[in-house]
């Protein structure tokens, strides 16, 4: 792609080739050999997913049809019949459970697949796993895409987004919910972010952009604490330091620039000024020029109760948030998010897929700032929005892929949901896996509200669950409000028998002191 240069304030390329592999071009051998469906079966899939699938050996039946013909009947054969397809979500965490469970739920989807998925999704029959498919061989995916007649494609995490996967399956026909390796960019590089910002006049952080620690540092010197610390690049979200002291701050620079801890992602550094005020969480689905807002959410990077300790992925979330009323989500989408849209489309690299902007309600002025963004659906944000969404994913995730947006309207649950993730002892820092998961299927059997996401599990050879990883699972509940949310949440928790486990006792408290106030 042709660089695009940007004359006012800043000047950067729409999506560097250093985020890009190579096309990805290594085929994985080991991807079994799948029947290839037959043309007759491309808009009414016979594949429908029932159990679980370890392997390749797939478990499969016939595709929903009752609802269809249902309908049909009903209407004397005048409605029309949305398109029938099969999904391929990209991923194996929490936030790909989430996005398997809602598609699944979707009527014109025929079936799901995951790859690699875990052993919690496939166990809960939310999608058939296929975990020997590699994701970062593209021709391996494309092949699997067409063996299968799989008709959408959702790519979960941002790696395979930022090395091109979404390129490649789009240029071989296959459309595919994320954007491609330039737009993802976004991600993939904050200054990149921040220059797009500064052309756009788009309300972001002051900041400076750094690759030499003496200049880094001096200019740390200027500003004074607290300041915040960042690498360019993807660290797996351990590359932001909010740095109280200069001291803190030095050594921050140290750690990525000279001692290169983040590797070629904090080769570079972004300085930015500290930001006092709530934090929370805007997604919006795009299709390249129309922007649809999602529900609200917020989440609880913090570890410890109280917002205490070191920074994680995300302890646990709740939507809607309160702090995100109608007339600040008119100011996001007309300040932050559809200038983002026009820019992007302006610099030659249209974003398609979903963008999540991490945003700062300052406290001086009520008014949002950007803080980064995220062109994959938060973790765990995913989770309880896939909770409340009631519209077809499958048909909406279309839409966006062929930019159809703007006929598109989303509905929604009135009940709020609220996710309390269980992590493994000693994260975010060294964790043991393997240790043993009891009484899932009694916790969610606590309420028909209560749905439990895996993230991290694996089965033994006992047949047990156990931990695969930091965040392990995410017990998710909806209620008619905040507390009747919590309570279903921890009252599963309180059924799982995990002891090297452990959780947030706190997770909504920012939504019980707003309806607090508001009650009085």
């Amino acid at each position: 792609m042709a660089s695009a240069s940007l004359s006012t304030r800043a000047s950067f390329k729409c999506g560097p080739k250093a985020f890009r592999n190579s096309h990805l071009d290594g085929y994985l051998k080991s991807v079994v050999s799948f029947p290839v469906p037959q043309a007759s079966d491309s808009l009414y899939s016979p594949i429908r997913v029932v159990n679980r699938a370890y392997g390749s050996n797939l478990i499969v039946t016939a595709s929903k049809s009752t609802g269809l013909n249902t309908a049909l009947s009903s209407t004397n054969g005048s409605l029309k019949v949305p398109e029938r397809v099969t999904v391929l979500v990209i991923g194996g965490g929490g936030r790909e459970h989430a996005l398997c469970y809602a598609l699944e739920r979707s009527p014109s989807c025929d079936a799901v697949f995951c790859a690699p998925g875990n052993s919690g999704i496939a166990q809960s029959g939310d999608a058939t796993c296929i975990p020997d498919l590699d994701i970062t061989s593209s021709e391996a995916v494309i092949s699997f895409c067409r063996n299968w007649g799989v008709g959408l494609v959702v790519v979960g995490p941002e790696a395979p987004l930022v090395a091109g996967l979404a390129n490649d399956l789009v240029k071989a026909g296959i459309p595919t919910f994320g954007p491609s390796s330039e737009a993802a960019a976004l991600e993939g590089s904050k200054d990149f972010m921040k220059k797009l910002c500064d052309k756009y006049n788009i309300p972001t952080a002051k900041y400076q952009t750094f690759t030499n620690p003496g200049d880094a540092k001096q200019y740390v010197k200027d500003q004074g604490a607290p300041i915040v610390v960042k690498a360019d690049g993807l660290a797996a979200g351990k590359g932001v330091v909010v740095a109280m002291t200069l001291d803190e701050a030095f050594e921050a620079i140290d750690s990525m620039l000279v001692e290169g801890s983040f590797g070629s992602a904090g080769s570079r550094v972004i300085i930015e000024e500290f930001l006092e005020g709530e934090e929370a969480s805007f997604f919006a689905l795009v299709d390249g020029e129309t922007a649809l807002p999602l529900e609200s959410a917020q989440d609880h990077k913090r570890v410890g109760d109280g917002d205490v300790g070191p920074n994680t992925g995300g302890m646990g979330a709740y939507s809607p948030a309160p702090i995100v009323t109608e007339e600040l989500k008119k100011n996001v989408m007309e300040s932050i998010i559809l200038p983002t849209v026009k820019g992007m489309a302006a610099e030659g690299c249209k974003f398609v897929g979903v963008l999540y902007a991490g945003l700062m309600i300052e406290k001086k002025s009520g008014l949002p700032k950007l803080i980064e963004y995220n062109v994959r659906f938060g973790d765990p944000e995913c989770q309880v929005l896939m909770m409340r969404l009631e519209s077809d994913l499958a048909q909406v995730l279309l839409a966006a892929c062929r930019g159809e947006l703007g006929k598109v309207s989303l509905t929604w649950s009135a009940e709020l949901a609220t996710v309390v993730v269980m992590a493994s002892e000693g994260y975010p820092g060294a964790y043991k896996d393997g240790t043993v998961i009891k009484n899932l299927d009694e916790a969610e059997q606590v309420s028909p509200a209560v749905k439990i996401f895996h993230a991290g599990t694996a089965f033994d050879t006992d047949g047990n669950f156990v931990a695969a990883g930091g965040r392990v699972l995410g017990v998710t509940a909806k209620g008619k409000d905040i507390e009747e949310a919590r309570a279903k949440a921890y009252d599963a928790l309180d059924v799982v028998d995990w002891p090297e486990g452990f959780y947030r006792h706190d997770i909504g408290w920012r939504a019980l002191k707003h309806r607090h106030m508001f009650a009085h």
